[in-house]
């Protein structure tokens, strides 16, 4: 059982929560789609916890922010988020970062952190089987922080949601597991007032972490993505 992760972000209580409840269901191995850092107070210890675990990681754009020494071009919180976090990151932190891989292919199911065509910074808000490549039987994605799971035909696309940061209105810590070639989604609940404690205590203003408890991004908004079949859409859970 293989447990996929994403968009960790930083939040430390999510990761541990997650990690505990797929390590229940028998997951021994993980993936995780990338963005470990960004947005929350302990980047370097859940870097330390997926590395203790094993974890392969795939260069997400916050990831690849921190290791070049970049700012978000789009945000600036982010970038402000960014200037602090490499003040509490190792070098030997960072350098388990920079081996971030850009994308994985085993057998059928490939992985990504954004798209096939841009695996480090697109953005899927719509999905169809064209999202797929073309030699794929599964695409894993993250980056939206929406979870999904939608079948075409016997072909897959799945966004495990994230860890760290939820947008599609539900709080709770989000994963998936692929085990004996069947994928399932799963939510966790964990203790979203110890991330914002430690948001508070790094000198963050409150409403950085207020989206925690209602699933959303900074700022509220809900995100969603839709999933077109036949040319007919429908919006994904």
């Amino acid at each position: 059982m293989i447990g996929i992760l994403s968009d960790v972000h930083g939040n430390l209580p999510a990761l541990k929560a997650v990690l505990a409840a797929a390590i229940a269901m028998g997951c021994r191995r993980f993936i995780s789609l990338g963005d470990v850092v960004g947005y929350y107070a302990q980047p370097g210890e859940c870097i330390d916890l997926l590395r203790e675990h094993g974890v392969v990681n795939l260069m997400g754009n916050h990831d690849h922010y921190m290791v070049e020494g970049l700012g978000c071009p789009r945000s600036r919180v982010v970038s402000e988020i960014m200037t602090y976090q490499r003040c509490v990151v190792t070098a030997q932190q960072v350098e388990w970062l920079s081996g971030s891989l850009p994308m994985l292919v085993e057998g059928g199911n490939h992985f990504v952190h954004g798209g096939w065509e841009d695996p480090l910074d697109q953005y899927l808000y719509r999905v169809s089987e064209a999202t797929i490549p073309a030699q794929a039987r599964r695409l894993f994605s993250g980056h939206t922080h929406v979870q999904v799971l939608a079948d075409f035909d016997g072909r897959q696309y799945c966004n495990p949601g994230s860890v760290g940061q939820p947008r599609d209105g539900d709080p709770r810590a989000a994963f998936a597991v692929l085990a004996d070639d069947t994928v399932t989604l799963h939510r966790i609940a964990y203790d979203i007032d110890a991330t914002a404690a430690a948001m508070r205590a790094a000198g963050f203003p409150a409403h950085y972490a207020e989206c925690l408890y209602l699933g959303a991004q900074i700022g509220g908004r809900i995100d969603k993505v839709v999933v077109e079949r036949s040319g007919d859409a429908e919006a994904a859970r």
